[in-house]
């Protein structure tokens, strides 16, 4: 792990949260290898991750997202609310809009996406134990292509975004689909698709990435 910094004289207390019993083996194993790193825990899904974390206070969580029990970009914000100065670094397999956007509404500190090389992964250890967000190349792109800058939604337009509409942003920021929105606020999923619809029209943005964007960054949500 070459490119971890000097400064960084103490073990980094690792904790590794994934489902798969052969990937958590392997990062086990390439992580521990590292003099600079202590392997303090295992879990095999993110509701005993977040045990673990409660119990280990890890320095950094290196997490799966699509797991049993409770998902990673869940367990992520339950981590984040309890141990704010723990990292987590999401390690997973996908890197769509809805996955991308929900791990980092969660305070998740960087994203890397499997079968990249594990330079990559110790990259994004490295930053995000220096404070810094990381995100895998091709992930970063599509996240620079949807923070290009849009037209800013018209004062009285953010004002008029009705309480049920904010509800549906809130879960949207949180990259849940219609389907689940829906399930959420006992709602049709076409009465949610309406409601989507209207916040990307009184937000002046094309997409539901957009739109969760424009809500982070004008503090809507």
């Amino acid at each position: 792990m070459e490119n971890l910094t000097t400064a960084q004289q103490t073990q980094i207390r690792i904790l590794i949260v994934d489902d798969d019993p052969m990937m958590r083996l392997g990062l086990e194993q390439v992580l521990g290898d590292d003099e600079r790193i202590e392997i303090v825990g295992l879990a095999e899904n993110g509701k005993l991750g977040v045990a673990a974390a409660q119990d280990k206070k890890p320095d950094l969580v290196v997490m799966d997202i699509a797991m049993p029990e409770l998902d990673g970009i869940a367990a992520t914000q339950q981590i984040k609310q309890e141990l704010p100065e723990t990292r987590v670094v999401m390690l997973t397999s996908h890197d769509g809009d809805r996955e991308v956007i929900g791990a980092l509404s969660s305070g998740a500190d960087a994203y890397c996406v499997k079968g990249a090389n594990v330079e990559r992964l110790m990259s994004a250890i490295t930053a995000a134990m220096e404070g810094a967000t990381y995100l895998d190349p091709q992930v970063g792109r599509m996240v620079i292509k949807n923070l290009q800058p849009v037209s800013p939604a018209p004062p009285e337009n953010l004002a008029s975004l009705s309480s049920r509409e904010l509800e549906v942003l809130q879960l949207l920021v949180e990259g849940k689909s219609n389907t689940e929105i829906a399930k959420e606020l006992f709602l049709s999923p076409n009465t949610i698709k309406t409601h989507v619809k209207g916040i990307m029209n009184k937000l002046a943005v094309d997409d539901r990435v957009q739109a969760a964007v424009v809500a982070l960054r004008t503090g809507l949500v």
